[in-house]
């Protein structure tokens, strides 16, 4: 009993596989004893030893009720055991059976008539503890309340995939009758999930190592014309020896939450896009593109943000910075940010001066911000430019080359108190400054000096137009559900005045 389990397969071909011990017979230790008509013990297991305390050679030829049990139950006892064989029908119950070592003991008895070849009656008594019965029977209706009664969504799958059991709850969330679970693959019933739930699903089962709060977005049967938010957690089910059972689900529904969320999204990129150039001027000398794209797999945004300011004399302020942090208040700083460098580029300051006090200011936001500041003067074909903790731009020359710029780096606003330096670029007709926030490029799996070689790659072509140049950044670089934001600012010089070229210093 409890040794072997069914072959799952075509009934043609069935046959049996080996379970290992912990099965819910072995927890029980089920005991057998086979009597003869007159209530000799003929038949003795060894679960029925370690429950009684008799061995099999004390036991056997023995009179059942004369060992088992006390003389005030016996009449009691042997009643019923006629009754068993006299009219057939099976007993069930608990009556105290005293055990070897002297004690006495509630067991659950099952008793049965059987018959063999010759027609004579044999009694079959399955036997085991009632303490152990009870507790068992109590841990699995507490098991199925807290099941039932769950207001959280569980399902158990098998190691295919295909429903086993689903709770109320998570009825309710696919709006699929729990009977039409069964049996059905889980995209069957749930068709809107990514692909990826079911890999997930199959590292549990492989690994055993369960996945927490994956978050997802769709719809279901329960309400199929509005989207609905659920956080998801898989873990692997494995009985009592050990052996993988399948993969259990636990789904919460959080689509107020996420409806909240995408709310506050929605204010926050109002917000930032109406701080944001659109679009920006174009400028004496200068072309100019820019993208800037919200993260994908986050409900905030970020602070990121770029600029082109015109000043005097024709000349063109870029900036493009990154506060730190995401939601309303990095867009919020990042607007005073952005309003505070306009007020100081209208000083006509060196780049390094606007930095430093840009971070004076960013000190008193109690935020940090990494930015790069440059002025190029068409006149001139000048470039000046300073960096507070920002990645460095990229020069682009109308042959081809292409070059990381190596400039002072700086410290990023915030209060720090470093001073910053400026460097002097020359720039003309057709070199192209390319500025970004750490969006473009950072990834979670890569070095940065493997994703800067990446964006010098995708600057292959000087004559490609600018709006090609950012479309082909973003996509080649930004991979589908990244987390940061990206600012990408590019500009290209273009003689000054028309038609005459710029003068070199």
């Amino acid at each position: 009993m409890g040794a072997t389990e069914p072959f799952r397969g075509d009934p043609d071909t069935a046959g049996v596989v080996t379970s290992r011990p912990g099965g819910l017979l072995d927890v029980l230790n089920v005991a057998a004893v086979l009597l003869d008509a007159q209530g000799r013990i003929d038949l003795w297991s060894p679960q029925a030893e370690d429950l009684f305390g008799y061995s099999a050679e004390e036991a056997l030829g023995q009179y059942a009720g004369h060992l088992l049990i006390d003389k005030e139950h016996l009449d009691t006892v042997l009643a019923l055991f006629a009754q068993v064989m006299q009219e057939g029908e099976n007993w069930a119950g608990v009556f105290p059976v005293r055990h070897k070592d002297g004690s006495t003991r509630l067991v659950e008895f099952r008793n049965m008539r059987l018959q063999d070849d010759r027609r004579d009656y044999w009694a079959l008594g399955l036997a085991t503890d009632q303490a152990t019965l009870r507790q068992v029977e109590r841990n699995l209706a507490l098991s199925a309340q807290l099941v039932s009664q769950s207001p959280i969504g569980l399902g158990m799958l098998d190691t295919d995939l295909r429903y086993i059991s689903v709770n109320p709850a998570e009825e309710r969330m696919n709006g699929v009758p729990a009977a039409e679970h069964v049996g059905r693959h889980v995209h069957e019933v749930l068709p809107f999930l990514d692909q990826s739930f079911e890999a997930a699903m199959r590292d549990v089962l492989a690994s055993g190592e369960p996945i927490l709060d994956q978050y997802t977005v769709g719809r279901t049967a329960a309400d199929p014309d509005n989207d609905h938010a659920w956080s998801i957690s898989f873990y692997r089910l494995e009985a009592p020896n050990g052996k993988v059972l399948g993969v259990a689900t636990s789904s919460v529904d959080v689509t107020d939450r996420h409806r909240a969320m995408e709310e506050q999204r929605r204010t926050a990129l109002t917000l930032q896009r109406s701080l944001l150039p659109h679009p920006p001027p174009q400028r004496p000398g200068l072309d100019v593109a820019f993208r800037y794209r919200p993260a994908q797999a986050t409900i905030e945004i970020g602070g990121d943000w770029f600029d082109v300011i015109p000043l005097t004399g024709d000349k063109t302020a870029l900036v493009v910075g990154d506060v730190m942090g995401s939601g309303v208040a990095a867009a919020a700083s990042m607007g005073q940010l952005r309003t505070a460098t306009r007020t100081l580029a209208d000083l006509d300051l060196a780049p390094a001066q606007v930095l430093h006090h840009l971070d004076h200011i960013t000190d008193g936001l109690d935020t940090i911000a990494t930015c790069v500041y440059a002025v190029f003067d068409p006149r001139t074909g000048q470039c000046h430019i300073s960096l507070a903790g920002h990645l460095p731009p990229v020069l682009l020359r109308p042959d081809g080359t292409r070059e990381l710029l190596e400039l002072p780096t700086g410290a990023p606003l915030g209060g720090c108190g470093i001073s910053f330096d400026t460097t002097r670029l020359d720039i003309g007709p057709g070199d192209q400054l390319v500025l970004y926030t750490d969006g473009l490029i950072e990834t979670r799996d890569q070095p940065i000096d493997t994703r800067l070689d990446a964006l010098l790659d995708v600057l292959d072509d000087p004559d490609r137009s600018l709006d090609a140049t950012c479309d082909l950044l973003l996509h080649t670089l930004r991979a589908e559900g990244d987390h940061d934001d990206v600012a990408l600012l590019i500009a290209r010089a273009a003689p000054y005045p028309a038609g005459e070229e710029i003068r070199r210093a």
